[in-house]
């Protein structure tokens, strides 16, 4: 059997684990706005975004998908 691809690398390991450790202190903040992470999903979501601008190996996002509106 052949042996199965990592999807993250050890840089989004270690950033989410960083951002985590940081929402749980409460000092986690988010981009523009600049307003306390609470939630556990967001911190994650920081923390792979942090990773990806650094370099690190982490999948692309997923585009939001938009209904094609039909023209008449």
């Amino acid at each position: 059997m052949a042996a199965k691809k990592k999807k993250y690398g050890r840089k989004a390991s270690q950033k989410v684990e960083k951002s985590m450790h940081e929402m749980k202190r409460g000092t986690l903040r988010s981009g523009r706005s600049k307003k306390k992470v609470t939630s556990r999903k967001q911190a994650v979501a920081i923390g792979l975004s942090e990773a990806r601008r650094a370099g690190g190996k982490v999948p692309k996002k997923k585009s939001s998908s938009r209904k094609k509106s039909s023209k008449r």
